[in-house]
């Protein structure tokens, strides 16, 4: 700031008060006037004076003025004499009148100047290029002066009046730099503009219309679009406005003939390479005009193909050289194809539509010859897609490795992987941007300074194109950005000027909120975010900010969370013009905008990460607030994500214990602002008071920004028990107070459970299922309880869930059966009816979930009884249907014939409770271990695998229980593992219980733990003593048999297993027992749901046999086709299958539900 002296301010403040008497005297009524003066010579002459005054000063600025000269020192008084304070010193009415005269004056001061010198000068009288004095008088003009009232009075004045080019022109630089709303105004202004024009056919509607839009754009495509756009848009189309007719065609081209004699050689180019779209019949219109542009362009000695691909003519003047523009659309193209991973869509259009500046320019500056490096970087990846689309000619490519390996050999230690593109971030470079960051940051500690933000802004803007070497009309332009939001990658020089900007802004913002609050502050947040993101800076800025937010949140102060959580509302401000960003597959599946990615960054699930996340969405939520104040609920909807905002609900109620007691909430307008500025200590107290605000919590009970049951539990579950900052006792009473005081209760409109406790549980089942499946759960400890190596998150839901589970066992009516099985039906039938190999594996590990998800349960839950049946035995069908139709193909232990020893277990120890509160142990025993033989025998074959470990446990539970002899059923299978022992010693005198089929199956699992000679003895003694056992074994045998052939590694399993099988097999034919019926399917089974039933002569019951699916080897022969003894291989039929029988219809589905499973080659 310019230290002023005592006289200084002495003359400012007398010229401030004549200023304000003569304003009185020139714009009050007459009847305000006093009585001593004349009513019609005293307006007259204090505007009189008004006036010279004002012609003074634009007639000094014209002549050019020296910083330290008298005039230079009288214009500024004047300037100042427009300040705030003496706004708020007079009246509105005439002080408005005052400013609307004195803009109008400005603008037709010495109107000199012609259309064509417009037209040729336009680019010096950018906003830049200004001098500072007449941005400030514009400035201070429309700090009363709406945008509409500003914009109104230029088209009276330009309508009515001859006017100064250079004033306007300038005057639309300051409205919108200053004012962003006033690129609609003037967008709007100029369609008007160009229907009336193309309406009567009116020249001066299209002079004015091109000259305001060219210099709105000469301030870059952060305030306005390019002028490519704008004419593309206007005429590049059918529905052009010079589309309606042959006259409009003609009268378009006119015009446009009439500008090249004085325009600049950007424009012609791009009416050249974007020319307007003209029916057939009038393309002799447009070949006159394109060349009489060709004819300009070849006098001025510029080519039309030398317009670069990026290049806008925003700042157009002398055309750069060609090999300038190649380099530079080079740096542009491979850092669009470094954040895309696809070539740019502009250099695929040159390599097609402008071949000659393609071959001639880019290809030449993309191929410069380099040591390349040993790891190939973004260039080498870009000309090798370039390569495989065959863009690049062979021979050029050819010449290009050539060259290269050249320059390898000859200077090896000069190899540099880099591109040579990077911006130049030396301290000298670096230097004028931060004098002007330095220079904004000076006037934000000044209020009184405020309305010199914007310009200051676009000073910012012009240093950081220098630093950046860009010009105005480089857009992050990439319809998405790909970030690795795991491990963000900033080169080193972009990484210089985004931590520069990023802490300006931060420093910025905290200066300013000491003085006034966000709502008073002006739109220079705006426009700086602008800045950032109107240039290819954007991806470097994203991933600079999930460098800080994700990976070093926990230690950012105060200012710099306060500052960059503002940055993150502005973000979403100008969502609608930001490219989505593709967080890579670790984190999401889909690009997201830049609000959801950025609370994508935010975590809860650790004790530092869940204070940052507090502080952050509090600081973001309460900026937007009270940034936006008169709209805050809208703000927040388009400014920030849903998830940010729940967030904000789950870390307040987790972390301050006080949000979770009833308090009235507080009545105040908006949040209290001042807290944000205070240390990081005070966060949770800030926290507190927003979320006690009336309006806010208003606002949360919209559906989008409820913080829902189920979102509640999928934040929960991420958290590690190891890294929560709770306490076990804390983390075990918030879970019971969310889950039963604050969830439960809610309505289910509300996101609540409306009461209903199975319905909180089966959303907590859902979460879980889900997590433990997602990789979220990876970046957690490993632990081998679940599938995938890393899963952990929070195990005490589970310890909620069995609670509940307890209870609803308690109260709900048993006779519907139990949930959880309701819950795993649901979620399978949903992954149903897919053939694929990725939704195999994933019914796979949805099956394995819930084999895990139950052994966590209550055993009980596999039980359920009718309450008038107490005697009856309890019924397991659900259990069964699972067994039968998902856990025994994913589940078991030895091939088909056996499950898993942990659901085994569980089952029996599910039993005994189950038994211990009947009015008759046994017979409940008993009669469920017959409905186990009927409906899903694979649970006795699965006891009696593991009957040496299940013995001990089962009679240990049982005489505890206050019983002597073990039930009749459990009996049996001890008597069948007790004669399988027996009939393998020598002196086998035990007989075989029965059925016969579980006495084969307890001899089946006993010989496979015995040596190859014991097994032919067995077999032997077999076909001997036990004919009854023969077919029962053989049908076990074989299933074993091709069980292994699916198990990898088990060839020597696979050939003990066809040895028996083809011994017991010679066995039954010598005896001519009638094996075939052991694989024919019944009509009863054919239209039956049940799972078939296998009927063979001697067994004592039959049993029905789980189906087994697994797609595969044989295809089945026709319905009703026998089994056959093949002696050679069938075509289409794996060999290995071939040696015992066919894949006929009647085995296939009494076994495999479909063909067999397949077999190895």
């Amino acid at each position: 700031m310019e230290a002023s002296s005592p006289s200084d301010d002495t003359a400012r403040a007398m010229l401030s008060d004549f200023v304000q008497l003569l304003v009185l005297k020139a714009f009050q009524d007459n009847s305000d006037l006093g009585r001593t003066a004349e009513p019609g010579k005293m307006p007259q002459v204090a505007l009189d004076v008004l006036q010279n005054m004002l012609s003074f000063v634009l007639d000094s600025l014209a002549a050019g003025l020296q910083e330290e000269s008298p005039a230079h020192k009288v214009v500024r008084h004047w300037v100042d004499a427009f300040s705030t304070r003496v706004c708020h010193a007079m009246a509105p009415d005439p002080l408005k009148k005052f400013f609307r005269h004195t803009l109008v004056q400005t603008l037709t001061h010495s109107p000199v100047l012609t259309v064509s010198d417009a037209v040729q000068m336009q680019r010096e009288w950018s906003f830049a290029r200004t001098h500072p004095l007449l941005t400030s008088l514009y400035r201070r003009l429309f700090v009363l002066l709406s945008p509409e009232e500003a914009v109104s009075c230029l088209q009276d004045v330009l309508a009515e009046q001859e006017v100064n080019w250079q004033r306007v022109l300038s005057c639309v630089s300051v409205l919108v730099i200053c004012f962003p709303e006033a690129q609609q105004l003037l967008r709007d202004w100029v369609a008007q503009l160009l229907a009336a024009a193309f309406e009567s056919f009116h020249l001066d509607s299209m002079v004015t219309a091109f000259l305001i839009v060219r210099q709105a754009a000469l301030e870059g495509p952060a305030v306005f679009p390019s002028y490519v756009e704008w004419f593309k848009a206007s005429f590049g189309s059918a529905s052009g406005y010079h589309s309606c007719s042959k006259k409009s065609v003609v009268f378009l081209f006119k015009f446009l003939s009439d500008l090249v004699p004085w325009e600049a050689p950007r424009y012609l180019q791009v009416h050249i390479l974007h020319p307007p779209l003209v029916p057939s019949k009038y393309r002799c219109l447009l070949g006159d005009y394109v060349s009489l542009a060709r004819t300009r362009l070849a006098d001025l000695k510029v080519s039309p193909e030398n317009m670069g691909l990026y290049e806008d003519v925003s700042l157009a003047g002398d055309a750069e050289e060609p090999r300038s523009q190649a380099a530079q659309d080079v740096e542009k193209a491979i850092s669009m194809f470094e954040h895309t991973g696809k070539i740019p869509v502009p250099v695929l259009e040159a390599s097609i539509f402008r071949r000659s500046y393609y071959v001639s320019h880019f290809l030449p500056a993309l191929l410069m010859p380099r040591v390349l490096p040993e790891v190939p970087d973004a260039r080498a990846a870009f000309i090798e897609s370039l390569r495989r689309a065959d863009k690049i000619p062979p021979a050029v490519y050819a010449a290009y490795c050539q060259a290269c390996a050249a320059a390898g050999e000859e200077k090896p230690e000069c190899a540099d992987p880099g591109t040579g593109t990077e911006p130049c971030c030396g301290e000298e470079a670096l230097e004028p941007l931060r004098a002007a960051l330095g220079q904004l940051r000076a006037l934000m500690a000044n209020p009184m300074q405020y309305d010199a933000l914007s310009a200051q802004m676009g000073a910012v803007a012009e240093k950081l194109d220098a630093v950046l070497g860009r010009r105005k009309d480089e857009v992050c332009s990439e319809e998405t950005i790909q970030l690795s939001s795991l491990a963000p990658d900033v080169s080193w020089q972009y990484q210089v000027v985004v931590d520069l900007l990023l802490t300006a802004f931060c420093q910025d913002l905290t200066a300013a909120c000491s003085f006034v609050p966000p709502e008073r502050q002006g739109p220079w947040a705006t426009l700086f975010v602008r800045t950032l993101c109107a240039r290819a800076l954007l991806p470097a800025v994203l991933a600079r900010l999930c460098q800080l937010l994700r990976h070093q949140g926990p230690s950012l102060s105060a200012s710099h969370v306060l500052g960059l959580a503002a940055l993150a509302v502005h973000l979403g401000e100008a969502r609608a013009t930001l490219p989505e960003v593709d967080p890579g597959p670790a984190t999401a599946t889909r690009s997201l905008p830049v609000p959801e990615f950025l609370d994508g960054l935010l975590s809860c699930h650790a004790g530092e990460s869940a204070l940052f996340c507090l502080k952050f969405c509090t600081a973001a939520i309460a900026y937007s607030w009270c940034r936006f104040s008169p709209q805050p609920h809208r703000a927040l909807r388009s400014c920030l994500s849903p998830g940010l905002i729940k967030k904000f609900q789950f870390a307040v109620l987790r972390l301050v214990s006080k949000a979770r007691e009833p308090h009235p909430v507080e009545s105040k307008a908006s949040p209290p602002w001042r807290p944000f500025c205070l240390p990081s200590t005070d966060w949770r107290s800030a926290a507190l008071a927003l979320w006690r605000q009336s309006s806010f919590r208003e606002l949360l009970e919209e559906p989008e920004l409820q913080l829902t049951y189920r979102d509640w539990l999928q934040l929960e579950v991420e958290i590690s028990p190891g890294a929560d900052p709770l306490s076990d006792t804390e983390r075990h009473d918030f879970q019971q107070w969310a889950i039963h005081e604050h969830f439960l209760p809610a309505p289910l409109a509300s996101g609540g459970c409306g009461g209903d406790l199975e319905v909180a549980s089966t959303v907590l089942i859902d979460v879980l299922m889900d997590f433990y499946q997602s990789p979220r759960s990876c970046d957690h400890t490993e632990s081998p309880t679940w599938p995938h190596g890393g899963h952990k998150g929070n195990v005490d839901l589970f310890c909620r869930l069995q609670e509940m589970a307890a209870d609803l066992n308690l109260s709900c009516p048993v006779s519907q059966g139990h949930f959880v099985f309701r819950v795993f039906h649901r979620r399978l039938k949903a992954l149903a009816g897919g053939r694929a190999a990725a939704t195999s594996l994933w019914r796979q590990q949805e099956v394995l979930m819930c084999k895990r998800l139950l052994l966590r349960l209550p055993a009980s839950v596999l039980f359920w009884r009718e309450e008038a049946e107490e005697s009856a035995a309890p019924s397991c069908e659900e259990f069964f249907h699972l067994v039968n139709s998902e856990l025994r193909n994913f589940c078991t232990h030895r091939g088909a014939l056996s499950l898993t020893h942990d659901i085994t277990v569980h089952f029996f120890r599910g039993l005994l409770n189950t038994c211990s509160r009947s009015l008759d142990p046994s017979q409940t025993a008993n009669l469920t271990l017959a409905q186990c033989q009927t409906r899903c025998p694979l649970l006795v074959t699965s006891a009696l695998s593991w009957w040496s470990s299940l013995e001990s446990v089962l009679c240990g539970r049982w005489q505890k229980s206050g019983q002597v002899t073990l039930p009749q059923e459990l009996q049996r299978l001890r008597e069948a593992q007790q004669f399988a022992h027996s009939f393998l010693s020598p002196d086998s005198t035990s007989p075989a219980p029965s059925p016969a089929w579980v006495s084969a199956a307890a001899l089946y699992f006993a010989v496979q733990r015995v040596r190859k000679d014991d097994v032919r003895r067995v077999l032997k003694q077999l076909d001997y003593e036990k004919e009854e056992l023969l077919g029962p074994f053989f049908f076990f045998s074989l299933l074993g048999l091709l069980s292994s052939h699916l198990t990898p590694s088990a060839t020597a399993d696979s050939l003990t297993a066809m040895e028996v099988c083809a011994g017991v097999l010679v066995c039954l034919e010598r005896r001519k027992l009638p094996w075939l019926g052991l694989f024919q399917l019944t009509k009863a089974a054919a239209t039956d749901l049940r799972p078939p039933t296998l009927q063979m002569p001697g067994w004592a019951t039959s049993c029905a046999w789980p189906r087994i699916s697994t797609p595969g080897c044989c295809p089945s022969l026709s319905t009703g086709s026998c089994p056959t003894l093949l002696r050679l291989p069938v075509s289409g039929m794996k060999a290995s299958c071939m040696l015992l029988s066919t894949c006929t219809s009647g085995w296939s589905s009494s076994l495999w539900e479909g063909r067999p499973p397949q077999c190895p080659p």
